[in-house]
């Protein structure tokens, strides 16, 4: 292989030379995979949003976590420069308070990236659900029912 990026070639039986793909398996294009227009590897456009609202979620309880240690700071220096050592019972409290809020607003942001995180597991579970099942039963008609439809169909189920 060379320094500009091409890819590997294989060996034919013929003698000659065929250009591999990605995967360096000789004869197949794109790497080995399946053309795009293959039904069951097609994914929904509601599998691979993006959650941008958590994201955002995430970032906001932080920014408040900071906010509050900020404020913690002005707090305890105003106090100090006012009052002096006789603030300090007051201060500690106040301390451990804003800390523990600040510290349970950090949580609630990294709890809302580990729901990111279940999310895109649940959708390549989906994903490699339906292509399973394409795969053992054939190619179906519909590879997964929208949300609308399974909402139909439970309330059939319940009734």
């Amino acid at each position: 292989m060379n320094e500009h990026n091409e890819s590997p070639r294989a060996t034919t039986p013929a003698g000659g030379s065929e250009r591999t793909g990605s995967s360096g398996i000789a004869g197949m294009a794109g790497g080995g995979r399946r053309g795009a227009h293959d039904p069951t590897l097609q994914v929904r456009n509601s599998d691979v949003e993006p959650y941008t609202g958590l994201r955002y979620l995430s970032k906001l309880f932080r920014l408040m976590a900071v906010i509050i240690l900020l404020l913690l700071v002005a707090e305890v220096s105003t106090g100090l420069y006012a009052s002096g050592a006789a603030a300090l019972p007051t201060l500690l409290s106040e301390v451990s308070r804003l800390i523990v809020l600040a510290g349970l607003l950090w949580g609630v942001g990294d709890l809302a990236i580990l729901l990111i995180d279940v999310g895109h597991d649940v959708r390549a579970s989906r994903i490699l659900l339906g292509r399973q099942v394409a795969h053992q039963f054939g190619t179906p008609e519909r590879a997964a029912p929208d949300d609308a439809d399974a909402e139909e169909s439970d309330v059939r189920l319940a009734r």
